[in-house]
């Protein structure tokens, strides 16, 4: 049922996106000596993605400092956007997405900050809303971390079922 979202609805993943006013972008080169993705079987695993505003600019600084809740929850909806581009980029049809598994978000935070499960609520909602209830809902980690690259406020990876 590549074209449903599980929910009674008959919505592909683009229209969600197009809905919710989110063009994908390109999905950005790997910073480093690994893979941007990987598909083992009908699995779909993303590295990790940090936060790349619409301006093509890594959305930075420290929860529990420079940067407030809301704002971070803008970062991890960013990251879960570039996760669907990669997404996009490895299956060429992203409506081969079965099911999001996990989501896995690393917070730039102060030691004493707490609140990392509410930044990530940014991503997790956003999944939801692009990908259908059933087809979006998940399991996830999200700890805080003393830094990250680019100094970028979150960081995300994610794992998918897809259609083969």
């Amino acid at each position: 049922m590549l074209d449903s979202d599980n929910d009674g609805n008959d919505n592909t993943i683009e229209k969600r996106l197009a809905a919710l006013g989110v063009t994908l972008p390109e999905a950005p080169k790997a910073m480093g000596n690994f893979e941007p993705y990987l598909i083992e079987g009908n699995q779909l695993f993303i590295s990790g993605q940090i936060a790349i505003d619409l301006s093509g600019n890594t959305m930075q600084g420290k929860l529990g400092d420079s940067v407030d809740i809301a704002q971070g929850q803008v970062a991890a909806k960013y990251c879960a956007i570039g996760i669907l581009a990669r997404a996009k980029a490895a299956l060429k049809n992203i409506n081969r997405i079965e099911k999001l598994i996990k989501l896995g978000a690393f917070v730039n935070a102060t030691p004493d900050f707490t609140q990392h499960p509410a930044v990530v609520n940014g991503a997790s909602d956003f999944m939801v809303q692009a990908l259908g209830e059933q087809r979006g809902r998940h399991v996830r980690f999200a700890v805080g971390s003393a830094s990250l690259p680019g100094n970028a406020s979150v960081e995300i990876e994610a794992v998918f079922r897809i259609a083969q």
